[in-house]
């Protein structure tokens, strides 16, 4: 037995050392240099953190009391950006987008001057007042919706997004259906969203695509295009759960011990810019909740955007960014 108990030491230290470890340095445990990102394919806008729900696992801290909204001077600017540096894709984001009153004319000028426009969409706001028309302003302009969703069944979604809320999600998933959403189709794509109901990794995407695509089928006549099942990550109200259910330390070393060095060619950060409310700019959305900004040397508000130094900067990295490199990764 200790012959045994020999052999395993070497890897059991090296497991231990690894949980010591920050985010920076286990990237140097399997790269050379930091990390860098490889070109900007999209531009991430916030549009305000004012959201119709108060989900338990936002990490935005989104919810009605918010104040947070960008106003039409930097609406102006991401048109801009996006024209001038040729960039193929606005992603909005929020809160919830659609609550901001130039989200309408963001999107109709990203469209005319050719950009592809994804929104993240919480599903209930369709049924928000002044919203009726937003069913038909989405198909009309051919914009790919990712729907958060976090289960299929309803007593899992109202217990993280209040009462009503799977009901309504299912009927706005009906309706984008009969526009033509989610038929597998180039121009009307409707992807959806999961999110682990606790501090647990979510399990295979592929697998977990599967059992929504039977399920909604099943039970709802529902279809979609593609499930994105993202991590948790341990910053914004997430993080107020983790800390006051005492699982927070766990649930960090649980992120630590499924690293994944092959997650990283694919992160977001490498790939897109962060455009906050008020116009700075962060190299992720999580980057962007908690205050993180770019690393020094680089523009810091989207008036001095310079697609040259962005596309090729490094990185600012902190322990939360264990959450896009944990399992099959979150990205």
């Amino acid at each position: 037995m200790d012959w045994y108990i020999s052999a395993l030491q070497p890897g059991i230290l090296a497991k231990r050392e690894s949980l010591k470890m920050n985010f920076k340095e286990r990237i140097l445990t399997v790269h050379t240099e930091p990390l860098y990102a490889v070109g900007i394919d999209a531009l991430q806008v916030n549009l305000g953190y004012k959201c119709n729900m108060a989900c338990k696992h936002c990490h935005v801290q989104s919810g009605p009391h918010r104040k947070e909204m960008m106003g039409p001077q930097n609406i102006e600017e991401v048109i801009r950006v996006l024209k001038e540096n040729r960039i193929k894709t606005l992603d909005i984001t929020g809160g919830a987008p659609e609550l901001n009153s130039w989200f309408r004319p963001l999107v109709e000028q990203a469209k005319y001057i050719g950009c592809h426009v994804i929104a993240r969409s919480n599903l209930t706001i369709f049924f928000e007042d002044g919203m009726e028309d937003l069913f038909e302003f989405y198909s009309r302009n051919n914009v790919e919706i990712i729907a958060s969703l976090p289960w299929y069944s309803k007593e899992s979604v109202d217990i993280i997004r209040g009462n009503g809320s799977f009901l309504k999600s299912i009927h706005a998933l009906q309706k984008l259906n009969s526009l033509g959403y989610g038929q597998d189709t180039r121009l009307k794509k409707l992807n959806l969203v999961y999110n682990p109901g606790g501090a647990f990794l979510p399990a295979v995407q592929s697998a977990l695509e599967g059992e929504y695509r039977i399920e909604l089928e099943k039970k709802f006549a529902i279809s979609f295009d593609s499930l994105y099942a993202f991590t948790n990550m341990p910053i914004g109200r997430f993080r107020e759960f983790l800390i006051r259910t005492g699982k927070f330390d766990n649930y960090i070393k649980k992120l630590k011990d499924a690293f994944n060095p092959e997650t990283l060619s694919g992160l977001m950060c490498r790939h897109t810019i962060s455009v906050g409310w008020d116009g700075k700019l962060y190299d992720c959305d999580f980057n962007q909740m908690i205050g993180l900004s770019l690393l020094d040397g680089y523009p810091r508000t989207i008036k001095d955007f310079d697609h040259h130094l962005l596309a090729n900067r490094q990185v600012a990295v902190d322990d939360h960014c264990h959450g896009c490199t944990a399992g099959h990764g979150s990205t």
